[in-house]
């Protein structure tokens, strides 16, 4: 058996567009149904969602026979949670709330094995290795990984380019929801202030070699983060087509039942 490469990373250092899902369901039985759907990547969130290692693992394991790439968002850049998620198979991480170039350089040692990195060493017992029937990997995970860092704050995001430069990093996730709280605009990731500040945010990742990315459920804006430069692009979240789907059902048949679209604040 041979460790498989990360496709994910290869697209985005070559620059091709990844269109994904946001997952916050938190079940690997809805992970595997929106993975037959054609995403190019989906996020399986352990931040804002209430997954656990267990769970996660399940989303890993359901969204494994299919070509959709499974991301997962951690709660936070901890060194020690880094080592899990990665054991229990995840190859691509999101870190959320990087504020420096700094804090980027820490995190791309917890992502790899001595002597580039600080990661534990456990690969006999781990699923990533598959229980050492990756006879290599040892020798072949840290280029197999993939380290997305979100920045969501006005401070963070004028440091992108930087935080970008870092060797190691993949893509720049640009968070939308915290970014126009810090602009004093809780709840208007849309305001024209958020929007043209992420535009400049995405050309500076761009600049600096690395693929940017965003979660935008609104279509029409999600196209013009693409246009501007965004690589890789989550157009939805599975709660809220969830919501969607089953208020206009029963709004069609029920007098009262509100049709309203919920927002997706990530």
């Amino acid at each position: 058996m041979q460790t498989p490469d990360n496709q994910f990373k290869k697209a985005l250092a070559a620059g091709d567009p990844r269109i994904g899902l946001w997952l916050a369901l938190a079940d690997g039985y809805a992970a595997e149904l929106c993975a037959t759907c054609g995403f190019d990547w989906l996020l399986i969130d352990g931040e804002h969602a209430p997954n656990d290692l267990r769970s996660t693992l399940a989303a890993l394991q359901s969204a494994a026979a299919y070509p959709s790439h499974p991301v997962v968002r951690i709660p936070k850049g901890d060194d020690a949670l880094i080592k899990q998620v990665l054991d229990i198979g995840a190859t691509t991480l999101m870190v959320p709330m990087v504020e420096s170039a700094e804090q980027a350089r820490q995190l791309v040692k917890a992502m790899r094995y001595p002597p580039q990195g600080i990661r534990g060493v456990g690969s006999g017992i781990a699923r990533s290795a598959r229980w050492s029937q990756y006879p290599n990997y040892l020798h072949e995970a840290n280029e197999r990984v993939c380290l997305l860092v979100q920045v969501e704050t006005r401070e963070a995001l004028a440091q992108a380019g930087e935080i970008a430069a870092v060797d190691g990093v993949d893509g720049v996730f640009i968070g939308p929801s915290d970014l126009a709280a810090s602009f004093g605009l809780l709840g208007q990731p849309a305001h024209p202030d958020v929007t043209k500040a992420i535009e400049e945010g995405i050309r500076a990742i761009n600049k600096a070699g690395k693929a940017p990315g965003i979660l935008c459920a609104d279509e029409a804006l999600a196209r013009r983060y693409i246009e501007v430069g965004a690589k890789f692009v989550a157009v939805g979240v599975d709660t809220s087509l969830l919501v969607k789907t089953a208020k206009a059902l029963a709004g069609r048949f029920k007098d009262g039942v509100s049709a309203a679209t919920p927002s997706a604040t990530y």
